[in-house]
């Protein structure tokens, strides 16, 4: 008898509005759209525990969805022993300071060697609210951006650090290295939302979801400038799609730039550099710093002289 795994999901702002299909898809790269309305029509899928008939139902903010999926496709995510530098560590959250070119959790071709596979080896309990593909995870940046991800223990803490995310108490500081000469410090207050013509890209769109990111010139070297951005808001690829909107993309940014450097990035160079919140335990606001990287640090050397 085929057995089903139970994925459970909590739709945050970023979604608000998505079809159903299209937000598992999102969450669960393992998943094709249309496998998902696949099993939405055979009627494995639940919104707040009313079980969906259409794939086109929109999903809100806060909704919470189950889908059962058959076991056979999702591999067993197996802990590794792969050293963690990490930042800050209780009995109900840690901060992992991520390396460049580490997957933050397992998705179709990336199913060992993720940061999930390194907290499973590390960590006895994680929070299981995103699934067991996810589990722990409650927020997260792209393979090549290096720097802070906060990671929660259990399903309390998970909900409590989830509240300050759509709250936007959050306080996220991270340094770019962008191309061409930034004079001044702004505001680019532009709605992100799925690209129209490529549903795995990002794009400033009318339909988008409101996001704010505050830049602040930290330097400038005349064809590139380095620079802090404070999000106010956290839409997927923010930075990058906000950057990028204004002319000024990030160096190594393949996605919404362009390859050609003369430096060695291996993709954007961007680093979640400070991350603050509130702690689940007793409320009290800390924040952690990640060191810029080496390879961010020699580019800046670089430019420097």
């Amino acid at each position: 008898m085929m057995m089903n795994r139970e994925a459970v999901f909590t739709v945050d702002e970023e979604f608000e509005g998505e079809r159903i299909d299209s937000f598992i898809s999102a969450i669960d790269g393992e998943l094709s759209r249309s496998y998902v309305s696949k099993l939405i029509g055979e009627g494995a899928a639940f919104l707040n525990g009313k079980e969906v008939k259409k794939s086109s139902v929109r999903v809100s903010d806060g909704d919470s969805v189950k889908l059962f999926i058959p076991e056979s496709r999702i591999p067993d995510i197996l802990p590794e022993d792969i050293p963690l530098d990490i930042l800050y560590e209780d009995s109900n959250v840690l901060v992992i300071n991520k390396p460049k070119g580490m997957v933050v959790h397992p998705s179709n071709g990336h199913y060992s060697g993720t940061l999930v596979n390194a907290l499973l080896y590390h960590c006895r309990d994680l929070s299981g609210i995103n699934g067991i593909l996810r589990p722990g995870i409650v927020h997260r940046i792209d393979k090549d951006t290096t720097g802070s991800v906060l990671v929660c223990k259990n399903d309390l803490s998970h909900k409590f650090i989830a509240e300050q995310l759509k709250e936007h108490s959050v306080h996220r500081l991270y340094r770019a290295i962008v191309c061409g000469n930034l004079k001044e410090d702004g505001v680019i207050d532009k709605p992100v939302g799925r690209s129209k013509s490529d549903r795995k890209k990002m794009a400033v769109c009318s339909d988008g979801k409101r996001a704010i990111t505050h830049y602040k010139v930290l330097e400038s070297f005349g064809d590139y400038s380095y620079i802090e951005c404070r999000l106010e808001t956290g839409r997927t690829h923010q930075i990058r799609v906000h950057m990028a909107s204004i002319g000024h993309p990030l160096l190594g940014d393949g996605v919404y730039g362009t390859l050609k450097s003369p430096f060695k990035t291996e993709g954007q160079t961007l680093h979640a550099y400070i991350l603050g919140f509130n702690k689940p335990d007793n409320g009290e606001y800390i924040e952690t710093l990640a060191p810029i990287p080496e390879y961010f640090e020699k580019i800046l050397k670089i430019l420097r002289h």
